[in-house]
């Protein structure tokens, strides 16, 4: 089982939904408002004083449970509908999940999927 969460910008939201709905397969997904700053330009990554701006971006947070062999085309569907070339696209990060329990029925692992 695996856990994607990716962080793209708000407008992007309907272009991601649309992709996904449009997978054969869909196991559900939860998106919520997020605040943060991006990885900084100046040397080695950080943020130099000149560069510094305090006020925070909104991004949007999706995540989405999986089973293993529906990560690798929801990512891609993913990617493609949060692009659009600038900076501050965002990111996606797939990571394994050890359990998983559906609370209402208490199926475990691959069938809470």
């Amino acid at each position: 089982m695996k856990q994607i969460t990716a962080i793209f910008q708000p407008h992007r939201l309907e272009h991601v939904e649309q992709a996904l709905h449009a997978m054969p397969q869909l196991p559900g997904f939860t998106i919520h408002a997020a605040r943060g700053h991006a990885r900084g330009r100046g040397t080695e990554h950080r943020f130099d004083v000149d560069e510094w701006n305090p006020a925070s971006h909104t991004k949007l947070v999706l995540t989405i449970f999986c089973a293993d062999a529906l990560a690798a085309p929801l990512v891609s569907a993913i990617e493609r509908a949060a692009h659009t070339g600038q900076v501050g696209d965002g990111m996606v990060a797939v990571t394994d999940l050890a359990e998983l329990v559906r609370i209402r029925t208490g199926e475990r692992g691959d069938a809470a999927v």
